[in-house]
């Protein structure tokens, strides 16, 4: 049934009912109540575009469950919707309309009302509506709330008129912000957060008759309007009904300048009035208020004067609008002086409070006050991955970050907001970003080039939208494949990550800083410190984890030589910022047993900041200091201790803030620690430039997913290809080939991007812009069969194409036995069986982690490719497999023979894996002959290039050596050449040329 025709033919069923439970008197003409939900199943629970009730929430464990559930108390009708939720971050449920069918007017009524099956929790419940737009996703959000603060069944008022314009988010932005009502797209329902409860709710219905004398509103454009010392500030005031329709009365508005900190007549002159809007008017009409400043030579702090409206005849604005007159005349204002001396002088200006405040990050959708930014002098906002506008546009995420970088100008000394976002393999929050292969891939190129392109690629699209700090790079070990965060590693080998970490180079530009202000570099995040890829099997706490934010336990050696190397390097090139671990460390023989990477003051004041002299500032991971045993105030005064500098609060960024002043004010934290926390945060800020241009620079948005963009990732999808195993050289594939191509990765772009692409987790499906492996690979045949589950017949084809792997996760979401393992999905299993006993096969793995294949299974198959994670751009993948470039990828971890050989890494004393530690067979490229005498020759010309210095030289021997082995070892290999192979690629990364070959040597020999 038309949902026209279900809300008529519920109309006039409720007119004919009588309600259980009376309802609030209502006037004599008052229309008929019109049903929304009644809960009775006329309503299904699916997503958009079709209609339906659907939940949603900050992660996965935070969308309520919802069911239908019959009841005898229930107030209209059988049915009542009812769940359960225990939210962390956020969450709630949605009732949208279908986008295919028109929206609704709900203007000729007074409200919207519900029952509610109260708790008395004093908990507040917010009610939201979607008004106006293309649809329920891409329209204006209007909220309000009540209190559960009853018990029992009590029906709930929502007046149109209480109804005020989200000031936090907005799906597009915002679109005329006013509530017209005419086109309404359904409404959302926020449970409270922190409490594990049940509800119940019933009979969603419009009710009354819309007070023409209420219906109107006045508005203002912005809160806030900066202006300089001198200067004329123009405020408009816009007059909107909810109707849309010209206000019946007149409507008047008296202004006058009152309060604030500017001083009336030396700052400004003041200014009174009346702006009358006539009957008659039309609805958006705008009037303008200016208020003139002056000048007093002298320095000062910004000051504020508010605008204070008295409206007759329409509802106010939300808040009263402040001009603010800049700071100006200030030393730190001064950008020819040095940083330091900027950040001295303004750190001996400000109050504890607004230090803490600079010490405190809050995720966007926790800003649910319009003023918490200057309330609480916030220093930093962050969108959580998945945090994003709507439309997920550049031009909608540099509004939204504009928006909260102007809140900010109505502080006193005007500190700028240093916005941040998980930036991991390209700017993956954003749709139509270029999205690179993930680290995994990346150390599969061996080409540090490549990594700072990369990197520089992620930071140009970044700071186009407005945000100059990205989460990023991973400088994990990653030590066990059982890992769901094993991708974001560059590899197992500290020599290996070491050597990609130019992609800081590519993120911040020169590693003193000088290149942050430009308008395509970002700051850029080392983490997790320290440890995070060493975690235990089994070890970890943290909900169904298996081995995420587990227990790294390790000697002090292993923890120098493999965990804590990376960060060496990552400080020398001049890192900013710095991540601490979820994870614990537990360190052999210091006799603390494990202890939680964000208490760890030995690790974080000791090795990085003092023996290392890392200068940036440490940044807490998501609720990272909640997980510190202790009450709050104790996980506060341990982590800022250990020498945290802000913590990443994102939905408890008040509690924060008030509990840091307080443990301060005892005496528990001192206020040295503190300047030096605001010290390290102001000195990024200041070389950002974000002082001097504190809003988006959208100069650089024409070329987010330009083609320029998108041929580096093009290249490093092409380079983080490895051929483990071609059977008669199948590949490359040539042009005039029929090729059947088959397997659950072929044609989805969201499977070969992994998690975190635009959600935090990812998801399958066609998330974003780009070219799958399949449409890539049908540029380069003249014939193909596509059947994903190659059930189209196999006949007459020349060779198959089976892409399998995994579907996407993030985190320990995606631990091995935690929903996930190792091996290939049946269904992709019958696919390779079916293709490759029917013709010659390539098979490619699209994953963030080996995956485990049995000799059977690979005895059938032709040519194996270790995909990884390759991004949006499949003609990568395309161009090695049809010879457009060679295969040059190696392996960045072990490939293990099967799930109880992990963990195995490269220098283990027992070492028989399926494929060592950087195999990667070549295409196109000529293997040198002669064996043993070839790989002496090349061993004493190594020696001589690694004596001189020759980089490039050494490299490019070692690698003949290498091919050599692999050419002989084929696809027997034993545990006796496997070991000596992969301490080669390890010696060949620290740069011992001879030694490499020597290993390469013993490997030819046991092959």
């Amino acid at each position: 049934m038309r949902r026209t025709a279900l809300l008529a033919s519920a109309a006039l069923l409720t007119a004919l009912l009588p309600l259980t439970t009376a309802a609030p008197a209502s006037g004599a003409d008052d229309p008929a109540p019109v049903p929304v939900d009644r809960f009775e199943g006329e309503v299904p629970f699916a997503s958009p575009p079709a209609e339906g009730i659907f939940t949603w929430g900050g992660d996965t464990d935070d969308p309520p469950a919802l069911r239908l559930t019959a009841r005898d108390d229930a107030p209209e009708g059988e049915q009542v919707l009812s769940g359960t939720y225990d939210i962390s971050g956020y969450g709630g449920f949605t009732h949208d309309f279908a986008f295919a069918a028109p929206a609704h007017d709900w203007s000729a009524h007074k409200g919207i009302r519900l029952w509610w099956d109260g708790r008395n929790n004093g908990k507040k419940i917010a009610f939201e509506l979607k008004d106006g737009g293309a649809n329920g996703e891409a329209s204006e959000l209007w909220t309000t709330s009540f209190t559960d603060d009853f018990t029992g069944w009590k029906q709930i008022e929502l007046p149109f008129t209480d109804f005020t314009y989200r000031t936090d988010y907005q799906p597009v932005g915002g679109i005329d912000h006013i509530l017209g009502l005419t086109e309404t797209w359904g409404y959302s329902v926020t449970l409270p957060v922190g409490t594990k409860a049940e509800f119940a709710m019933d009979g969603v219905e419009l009710y009354g008759k819309a007070d023409q004398s209420l219906k109107a509103s006045v508005r203002t454009d912005s809160a806030v309007y900066p202006t300089d010392e001198g200067g004329t500030a123009t405020a408009r005031l816009t007059v909107a009904t909810t109707g849309s329709a010209p206000i019946d009365e007149p409507v008047t508005v008296t202004y006058e300048t009152t309060g604030g900190t500017a001083d009336p007549g030396g700052d400004y002159t003041p200014v009174t009035g009346t702006v009358t809007f006539p009957a008659g008017t039309a609805s958006g009409t705008t009037r303008e208020i200016r208020v003139p400043t002056l000048r007093d030579r002298s320095a000062e702090p910004a000051e504020t004067i508010p605008l204070k409206l008295t409206v007759t005849g329409a509802k106010p604005p939300a808040e009263t609008p402040q001009i603010v007159v800049d700071a100006h005349g200030l030393p730190y204002l001064d950008s020819k002086l040095p940083v330091h001396k900027r950040v001295a002088d303004l750190l001996s200006r400000m109050s504890l409070a607004e230090k803490a405040g600079q010490m405190t990050q809050a995720e966007r959708g926790a800003l649910t006050e319009s003023g918490d930014i200057a309330t609480y002098a916030l220093g930093s906002v962050l969108s959580g991955g998945g945090s994003t506008p709507t439309p997920n546009t550049a031009e909608a995420w540099a509004k939204m970050i504009d928006g909260f970088q102007l809140r900010a100008q109505a502080t006193r000394f005007q500190i700028p907001l240093i916005y941040g976002v998980d930036a991991v393999h390209g700017h993956n929050n954003l749709a139509g970003a270029t999205i690179m292969p993930h680290n995994v891939g990346l150390g599969a190129t061996r080409n540090p080039a490549l990594a700072r392109q990369a990197g520089a690629v992620t930071a140009a699209e970044t700071r186009a939208t407005g945000i100059p700090w990205d989460f990023a790079p991973c400088l994990c070990v990653t030590r066990d494949d059982r890992w769901g965060r094993a991708y974001e590693s560059f590899g197992e080998d500290p020599a290996l990550v070491d050597s990609m970490e130019t992609i800081i180079e590519g993120l911040q530009g020169a590693a003193n800083g000088k290149d942050l202000k430009d308008a395509d570099k970002v700051l850029a995040t080392a983490k997790h410190f320290v440890g995070d890829g060493g975690t235990a099997y089994g070890s970890s706490a943290t909900g169904t984890y298996t081995i995420d934010q587990g227990v790294t336990k390790v000697t002090r050696q292993q923890l120098e030589a493999v965990h804590l190397a990376p960060y060496e390097t990552a400080v020398d090139r001049g890192v900013g910022t710095v991540m601490p671990s979820y994870s614990s460390l537990d360190l052999i023989g210091d006799g603390r047993g494990p202890v939680k990477m964000h208490a760890r003051a030995d690790m974080i004041n000791g090795v990085l900041k003092d023996r290392m002299g890392f200068d940036g500032f440490v940044i807490s991971d998501w609720n990272g200091i909640d997980q510190i045993p202790g009450d709050y105030a104790s996980d506060i005064r341990t982590s800022v201790n250990a020498g945290l500098d802000m913590i990443m609060a994102p939905y408890a960024f008040r509690d924060f803030r008030t509990t840091l002043v307080k443990e301060v004010e005892a005496g528990r934290i001192s206020e040295k620690r503190i300047d030096d926390a605001v010290a390290r945060i102001l000195t990024q800020k200041f070389r950002l430039g974000l002082f001097e241009k504190p809003y988006a620079d959208t100069s650089g948005a024409s070329k987010i997913g330009s083609a320029a963009h998108r041929a580096v990732a093009r290249q490093a999808a092409a380079e983080s290809q490895v051929l483990l195993k071609n059977a008669d050289g199948l590949l490359p594939l040539r042009k005039t080939q029929k090729v059947y191509v088959a397997g659950s990765n072929a044609d989805d772009i969201g499977n070969q991007s992994g998690g975190w692409t635009i959600t935090w987790q990812g998801s399958s499906g066609d998330i974003t812009p780009g070219t799958t492996i399949l449409e890539a690979v049908r540029k380069n045949s003249a014939r193909l069969t596509y059947s994903k589950d190659a059930s189209a017949p196999t006949d007459g084809h020349d060779v198959g194409v089976v892409v399998v792997g995994e579907t996407p996760y993030a985190e320990g979401a995606g631990d091995v036995g935690n929903g996930h393992d190792l091996r290939i999905g049946a269904a992709d299993l019958a696919a390779v069986d079916k293709v490759c006993g029917a013709m010659k096969c390539a098979v490619l793995t699209v994953s963030g982690r080996p995956q485990l294949i049995d000799d059977e299974t690979l005895a059938g198959i032709d040519a194996l490719v270790a995909s990884w994670l390759p991004g949006t751009e499949g003609d990568g993948v395309a161009d090695v497999l049809y010879g457009k470039r060679p295969f040059t990828g190696q392996l960045p971890v072990t490939w293990p023979r099967s799930e109880a050989q992990l963990p195995i890494n490269v220098g283990d004393a027992s070492y028989d894996p399926r494929f060592p530690y950087g195999w990667g067979l070549p295409t196109l490229t000529k293997v040198p002959g002669g064996g043993a005498a070839t790989l002496k020759a090349l061993g004493i010309a190594a020696a001589a290039a690694e004596k001189a210095g020759a980089e490039e030289a050494g490299r490019a021997l070692v690698t003949k050596a290498r091919l050599i082995v692999q050419r002989k070892a084929g696809t027997e290999i034993t545990e006796a050449m496997a070991g000596p192979f992969a301490e080669a690629d390890h010696l060949l990364l620290t740069g011992r040329y001879g030694a490499a070959v020597e290993k390469l040597s013993a490997a030819y020999r046991a092959a």
